[in-house]
């Protein structure tokens, strides 16, 4: 079956249909990952977003029921330059192209996805449309045009949890082939936000003794507080942090309370809960090999990355508020700190998944800060 991609700027892509028979509107980003697009493909911050992987071959290690960063894929389409129908590895379960076919997500491959992503890079990010039904060109551009688009909306809401739950898994041990669990006596009680929030951070809190209770983005403040927690987690998620407002406004109340650590939007959040703002980025960070420097000790990490906006560093009270971390290849803010008060935020994913586990000492830094309220 035939497929077509068409952007806002009349750009076309033509291409093999494989996942589900189907149309849909997104923005056309690019992930630089060599793998983990289950993790990519089930990620919140990913809703709607039409992803490019710029790694040529997907899919040849299928899908597996350990790796999902969600209950379901979030993005709303998949571009990739050649499918594998048929992988191989001992934790596959089935498919990619099926995978996506049961959750009614199109997929299109067979374009030079070099092209396009030159093209976004040169161009931004951009409205888009992928279609295995309709192959009227010109209509398809209309249809990208006319699509809402990520500014000035809050997809928070869209990925969201609907009621508090508690979260008592912890890390995959691939030799036993099952997770850990959180302990009888754990350490912290976490109240964590869920503006899209990833499994793994849930995981890697856990692991570091975290009694976690997930609430939805737009529970008051104060409910959270009803726990008693030691720390408050803000989470990653999609889209344009500024509709957010509510969440803001909680943050600026519970920063003042208890220890706070914000991860991807969770930081973007913050940032703006401490007079900052934000923007758009012309393609953003999509990837994990994303290197960032520690402005305390000038240490580079590799990371893994995904978002569109960012914090102005130039809007922030510097003395109010530390740079931590920068982005060495365009030089944006990728980390910050409170100077008298125990919160704090990074960019982009320390819980590496998929990606490289040099940032993973931000999980411990959060539980010395709990400890010490404490």
């Amino acid at each position: 079956m035939k497929a077509m991609l068409a952007l806002e700027d009349g750009t076309i892509f033509k291409g093999n249909s494989f996942g589900a028979d189907g149309e849909c509107e997104g923005e056309v980003v690019f992930n630089t990952s060599m793998t983990g697009y289950q993790e990519i493909l089930t990620d919140p911050s990913y809703n709607s977003q039409i992803v490019t992987m710029t790694y040529p071959l997907i899919g040849n290690y299928g899908i597996n029921t350990a790796d999902f960063e969600s209950q379901r894929p979030q993005v709303a389409g998949f571009v990739v330059k050649e499918y594998c129908p048929h992988p191989s590895n001992w934790r596959s379960t089935m498919a990619l192209g099926d995978f996506l076919t049961a959750h009614h997500i199109p997929g299109i491959e067979g374009i030079d996805t070099r092209a396009l992503v030159r093209h976004i890079r040169r161009r931004g990010a951009m409205k888009g449309v992928l279609s295995t039904r309709d192959r009227d060109a010109d209509r398809l551009v209309q249809r990208a045009r006319d699509f809402a688009g990520l500014v000035g909306r809050d997809l928070v809401q869209n990925v969201t949890c609907t009621e508090p739950y508690h979260w008592t898994e912890g890390l995959y041990d691939l030799e036993r082939g099952e997770a850990t669990h959180l302990r009888q006596r754990a350490k912290y009680r976490v109240a964590a936000y869920d503006f899209g929030i990833k499994h793994n951070i849930l995981r890697y809190l856990v692991d570091r003794g975290c009694d976690v209770t997930v609430f939805p983005a737009d529970t008051p403040a104060d409910q959270l507080l009803e726990i008693d927690p030691d720390g408050i987690f803000l989470s990653n998620g999609p889209g344009d942090p500024e509709p957010v407002t509510y969440a803001v406004e909680n943050i600026q109340k519970l920063i003042r309370e208890r220890p706070t650590f914000g991860i991807c939007l969770g930081h973007q959040l913050l940032g703006l809960a401490l007079g900052g703002k934000t923007y758009k980025l012309k393609f953003g960070h999509r990837g994990a090999n994303q290197p960032v420097r520690q402005a305390s000790t000038g240490k580079v990490e590799i990371t893994a990355q995904n978002h569109g906006f960012c914090v102005d560093l130039n809007t922030l009270d510097r003395e109010m508020v530390a740079l931590t971390h920068i982005n060495l290849n365009d030089n944006t803010l990728e980390g910050l700190r409170h100077r008298d008060w125990p919160a704090f935020s990074v960019q982009y994913h320390p819980e590496a998944s998929a990606g490289p586990h040099d940032a993973d000492y931000l999980f411990d830094e959060f539980a010395r800060l709990m400890r010490g309220a404490k």
